[in-house]
């Protein structure tokens, strides 16, 4: 095996290994897996950081589908990164105070929330231009169900 297939191997091992653990310590803690070299999702976390007021510690995976498969974000519903907060699946620039409005809530019903794409002027996608678009933040259920949670712009 090549060293370029045994670390691609490695962070897959390393990921499957973390998605739980972090999953069930998610009600005290927060945490992100992004692809490597993706500025946008940096933005966001930022912005995730100084609205919870707490690190969020950021996982850079080769294989972010794989993430995405085991937190179970429906695949038209992807963004560039997925994120445990309180429990719940945050996939793409969900803004902050959506994530709040769920986590305040308690809601058992929802598995997480998701701005599919990367929508201009979305957190994130706001940085060093001016173009927004309206964009919508989906609630999701591991039971497939979905619904529209917010309207944004």
């Amino acid at each position: 095996m090549d060293r370029r297939s045994f670390l691609s191997a490695l962070a897959v091992a390393a990921c499957s290994g973390l998605v739980r653990p972090a999953q069930a310590a998610a009600k005290d803690g927060f945490v992100m897996w992004h692809s490597p070299g993706c500025g946008c999702c940096l933005e966001w976390a930022k912005r995730i950081e100084a609205s919870f007021g707490r690190r969020l510690p950021i996982i850079e995976v080769d294989d972010i589908a794989q993430v995405k498969r085991a937190q179970g974000v429906p695949a038209d519903l992807n963004s560039c990164h997925t994120a445990l907060i309180h429990g719940y699946v945050v996939e793409g620039h969900v803004p902050p105070a959506d994530i709040k409005r769920l986590v305040k809530s308690g809601s058992q019903a929802i598995r997480g929330l998701a701005v599919p794409g990367m929508p201009a002027g979305s957190p994130g996608m706001d940085v060093g231009h001016d173009q927004k678009q309206p964009y919508k933040v989906y609630a999701f259920a591991a039971n497939g169900k979905r619904g529209v949670f917010a309207s944004h712009g």
